[in-house]
């Protein structure tokens, strides 16, 4: 597939980078968990590996069917768009960087609001780090409101074909941290997001929670004083684990306890929309 052709049908990027996936994953079973070279944490697990797999899956789904309504308001935004935009080396490079940008706010409010949190979880809930662990996302992320973020590319005036691909670019780009093969890489640690800066992401170390939002480039965190370096071991997981390898309690336990807690018949409105909106407990 050439380049017009993934730019006019940006959903196809991670299908057209899935070997590259696979190669890595299977090189780091067999080259690092076979071999005894990674911690247990890292290692591949039939049933949690499957898991993984089929949350990609319902996750793709939903996002290809909400995609088609999305791309529709995108479009007509385009209408409101304020400058022209020729994509050209120049601005792809800063559709990129501005992406990476909306990217940290949106993560960070994934961290920090319940109802953005309910769906992010999923990708957090896993204790295991390894290159499956990428895959791990929820179908809930439209409702969660992950696409509102990116409106603000279009009104600028990038074309909202370019705005989905650079969208899945990054995330496909954010595959390559999920690993405790690499420790570091070096003078890139300064610039980009890396596996070290990622592992701390994942961390239920107190000093890790809610550290290290960066999507490619870890400046974000360090001029909004979120970074955090990775010392000790990390241990991953959630603070209150899910404990289950069905993807559908991995995708609605959080939804349920949200909305079993903010419903409530002895909550006024005004808690109820604390209880949605507030960071997530613990």
């Amino acid at each position: 597939m050439d380049t017009q052709n993934l730019i006019e049908h940006p959903e196809m990027l991670l299908v057209v980078l899935a070997p590259v996936f696979v190669l890595c994953m299977l090189a780091e079973y067999y080259l690092g968990q076979k071999s005894g070279r990674l911690p247990h944490n890292s290692s591949y697990q039939f049933k949690e590996v499957l898991c993984n797999f089929t949350l990609a899956g319902m996750h793709q789904m939903s996002d290809l069917v909400t995609g088609l309504l999305i791309a529709k308001l995108y479009i007509w935004l385009f209408g409101w768009k304020m400058f022209e935009i020729d994509m050209g080396l120049a601005s792809f490079a800063a559709l990129m960087l501005l992406q990476d940008f909306f990217y940290y706010w949106f993560h960070r409010g994934s961290h920090r609001i319940r109802w953005m949190w309910a769906a992010h979880v999923v990708h957090h809930s896993s204790e295991h780090m390894n290159f499956s662990t990428a895959f791990r996302q929820s179908l809930m992320y439209p409702l969660a409101g992950m696409w509102l973020f990116w409106i603000p590319l279009v009104i600028i005036g990038f074309d909202p074909s370019w705005v989905v691909f650079v969208v899945l670019l990054n995330l496909g780009l954010q595959f390559f941290v999920h690993t405790q093969w690499v420790r570091t890489l070096g003078p890139l640690e300064y610039v980009f997001n890396t596996p070290a800066h990622h592992r701390v992401h994942h961390g239920v170390n107190p000093q890790y929670i809610d550290k290290n939002y960066a999507g490619v480039l870890i400046v974000w965190d360090k001029l909004f004083g979120t970074f955090e370096p990775e010392h000790e071991p990390v241990r991953y997981g959630i603070t209150k684990p899910i404990s289950s390898f069905n993807p559908w309690t991995v995708t609605f336990t959080e939804w349920r306890a949200m909305f079993a807690e903010g419903l409530s018949s002895s909550k006024s409105l005004k808690q109820m929309l604390k209880v949605f909106f507030s960071p997530p407990a613990g």
